[in-house]
């Protein structure tokens, strides 16, 4: 845990943003795997971290924000749990290391919802993502669980999401300590990359650092021959000289912090001539976006210049034509670009996300575009210091999309379709790096990880 006054501090924070009515927090519990007692392994809601910062199942906690009063909610562990266990903290010892003086027994929370819903009072809550949850908090608040999104308090989310965007020196610690460990988990996969090895001893090896330097991987590794299948979940490929292997992978630190970087190596050890021309428009746009992030600028418009950048790339070698602030503008570039720039980052790797992609990464301002590509942007909104987001610019061939644009004549104007067949095996490359906006700029977070041409064929 943090020290104890970053979650005073936290919760006080909250408390600011929302005057009147209670606050619930459900922590998770434990998922089996197959059967009861094989469970997965235990991820505490990222939520209930933030403000309570404690890690075991079976915990709630709730805020009264008329009296304030917090109250956390949890049962010792018996006997029978210390054999299998080992000893583990009492639940007064852990709500006073979250500043907490008041506990109850895990099974006072339901008298103490109905009390709140007799007496009609406002029960804040953050929508719930797992199903066990759902049930739960179902059948607390009596109400069915289709409607539980909808019932979720928008002034809650609105506060969490302001507050947890903000990354205090702590939190930048924990990231950074992450990219650490993925430094090494990537530049490892780089020197297995040789033909013959099959994906899943890569996957296996760096997802073995990871465990042995931190928590548990960030979020299924992506480790793929075939880099154009954006979050390839498959590990069943041997690596063939003249391909590409793309790998997307990051860690979770002990306190739930996460990186996320993406690195491409050729499986030969060196990029023949065009994938040298398509790796260094990727790592343009890459550098471009580093170049030009800082406070007061919109995300979607660092994502439209990173789009830019790889349409004049695509012109210098034939494969698009035209304008390209027109390109740009129509989404032709989407059939090479087809996903977002990035996203915040922080407990979790698409930080956030559970509260709804559209508080975190837009507001007021700017909505989401229904254009293709564009519309997965999952962060769009202006920057400010203190936001950890990623920078992930790629090009990908994807045959099928390919054959379908062609087949429409979609984009003929920018497109070289001819060309384009050539290239219909190529895979795909993406370069990702983790950036803390500071008051004047971006920091790339944590130790260079090898991304040049030059340093990749070096290592």
């Amino acid at each position: 845990m943090f020290p104890t006054d970053t979650y005073i501090n936290r919760r006080q924070s909250l408390k600011n943003y929302l005057k009147s009515g209670v606050i619930f927090f459900p922590g998770n519990r434990e998922s089996p795997y197959n059967y009861y007692s094989n469970a997965y392994r235990f991820r505490q809601d990222s939520n209930f971290l933030y403000f309570w910062g404690m890690d075991l199942p079976d915990l709630a906690a709730i805020i009264d924000l008329d009296s304030n009063e917090e109250i956390v909610f949890g049962d010792d562990p018996e006997t029978a749990d210390i054999v299998w266990t080992g000893p583990l903290p009492k639940i007064k010892e852990l709500a006073l290391m979250s500043g907490v003086t008041k506990t109850l027994p895990f099974s006072e929370l339901n008298n103490l919802i109905k009390d709140y819903k007799h007496k009609k009072r406002l029960i804040h809550f953050a929508p719930p993502y797992r199903g066990e949850i759902k049930i739960e908090m179902s059948s607390l608040l009596e109400c069915k669980i289709e409607d539980l999104s909808n019932l979720a308090s928008k002034e809650l989310i609105k506060a969490i999401v302001k507050l947890r965007s903000i990354k205090d020196e702590l939190e930048i610690k924990e990231i950074e300590n992450m990219v650490e460990v993925a430094f090494l988990m990537h530049t490892t996969a780089m020197k297995m990359a040789r033909p013959g090895i099959t994906e899943r001893e890569i996957a296996g090896v760096i997802e073995g650092i990871c465990l042995s330097n931190s928590y548990a991987v960030s979020f299924s590794s992506i480790c793929s021959i075939h880099g154009e299948i954006l979050h390839n979940p498959y590990y069943n490929n041997v690596l063939e000289k003249g391909k590409l292997f793309l790998v997307d992978a990051g860690s979770e630190s002990l306190m739930h912090y996460a990186s996320d970087i993406t690195r491409t190596t050729p499986v030969a050890k060196k990029f023949d001539s065009c994938q040298r021309d398509i790796y260094n428009i990727v790592l343009n746009a890459n550098l471009e976006v580093i170049r030009i992030s800082k406070p007061g600028i919109l995300y979607r418009d660092i994502h439209l210049a990173a789009a830019k950048i790889i349409v004049d790339g695509l012109k210098s070698i034939g494969l698009m034509k035209g304008n390209s602030d027109e390109a740009v503008s129509e989404g032709a570039h989407a059939l090479f670009f087809p996903h977002g720039l990035g996203h915040m980052l922080g407990l979790d790797v698409h930080d956030m996300e559970g509260l709804g992609e559209d508080y975190v990464g837009y507001d007021s301002n700017i909505s989401r575009s229904e254009q293709f590509g564009l519309a997965y942007l999952r962060m769009a909104r202006k920057l400010e210091p203190g936001f950890v987001i990623t920078d992930e610019p790629g090009i990908y061939f994807i045959p099928s999309l390919i054959d379908q644009w062609k087949a429409e004549k979609k984009f003929a104007k920018f497109l070289n379709y001819e060309q384009l067949e050539k290239y219909k095996n190529f895979g795909g490359i993406r370069i990702e790096d983790d950036l803390l906006i500071t008051e004047n700029g971006c920091r790339v977070l944590g130790k260079a990880i090898p991304k040049t041409i030059r340093e990749i064929e070096s290592i």
